[in-house]
């Protein structure tokens, strides 16, 4: 399994693009259009605006990472990857917890339907553990096992399973590219900058960090909608991200 994701730094920085609504979403792709790699598009911003925020940004022949985090039955969550495909989504993801089963017919499913209609098949990641829970939060959910070993686990068997890569929070990197192989992709929220509250993520680190350790793509919302200057702000990600490549072919 080949790892696609690339080498250039801009295009392995996603940010978030967590907006009320149409306009406020708009605004946002207008204004980091080329300065990101990708724009994903959450639960919020789609279920306020549907498929229509989608087929602009691919409008403007941009990027697209569909975060609806599938967990469902196999054939409805594979019928949803058939859809995010005609969408246009260039990467997606499901819940790894919903099982070898449900992530093997979906990931053959949105490859048979890029087949059929004649587009590249999106990367299909797979969600171990939420960046915002910890040990003690998996404890009172009922997991035995903390937050790395669910992690592994899940990564484990998304892999077996067709999956091409997972989400995971930036401490766990390093551990699964030893585990299960540079060419299986790590797709990493949790992002802070270094002088940057941590909100409600509870295993952050900071751009350079997560892609020393080996992150494919980082994913950065608030660090860049907070900020007086966006698109500067993103400048300095990217930037980061050049020096800990650059470190990273030096090591």
């Amino acid at each position: 399994m080949k790892n696609t994701a690339t080498r250039r730094p801009v295009d392995r920085l996603i940010f978030a693009l967590d907006a009320p609504d149409y306009a406020q979403a708009l605004a946002w792709i207008e204004t980091l259009s080329g300065h990101v790699g990708l724009f994903k598009v959450g639960k919020e911003l789609f279920t306020a605006c549907g498929p229509k925020i989608v087929e602009e940004i691919k409008r403007r022949d941009q990027k697209v990472f569909l975060d609806l985090k599938f967990h469902d039955i196999p054939n409805t969550v594979a019928r949803a990857a058939e859809a995010a495909v005609r969408l246009g989504a260039d990467m997606f993801n499901v819940h790894a917890s919903g099982g070898a089963a449900m992530i093997r017919q979906t990931a053959d499913a949105a490859a048979a339907e890029a087949a059929r209609i004649g587009v590249r098949p999106p990367l299909m990641l797979a969600v171990t553990v939420l960046t915002s829970l910890n040990d003690a939060d998996l404890l009172r959910i009922g997991f035995q096992k903390n937050a790395t070993e669910m992690v592994i686990h899940l990564a484990a068997l998304a892999r077996e399973s067709g999956a091409q890569g997972v989400v995971a929070s930036p401490r766990e990197i390093a551990l699964l590219k030893k585990m299960l192989g540079d060419d299986f992709v790590v797709v990493t929220p949790g992002i802070r900058m270094s002088d940057a509250p941590a909100d409600d993520q509870k295993r952050t680190l900071t751009p350079y960090e997560a892609v020393q350790a080996g992150a494919d793509y980082i994913v950065v919302g608030r660090p860049i909608r907070s900020v007086k200057d966006p698109e500067r702000a993103c400048r300095e990600i990217v930037q980061n991200i050049a020096d800990a490549l650059a470190a990273s072919d030096r090591s």
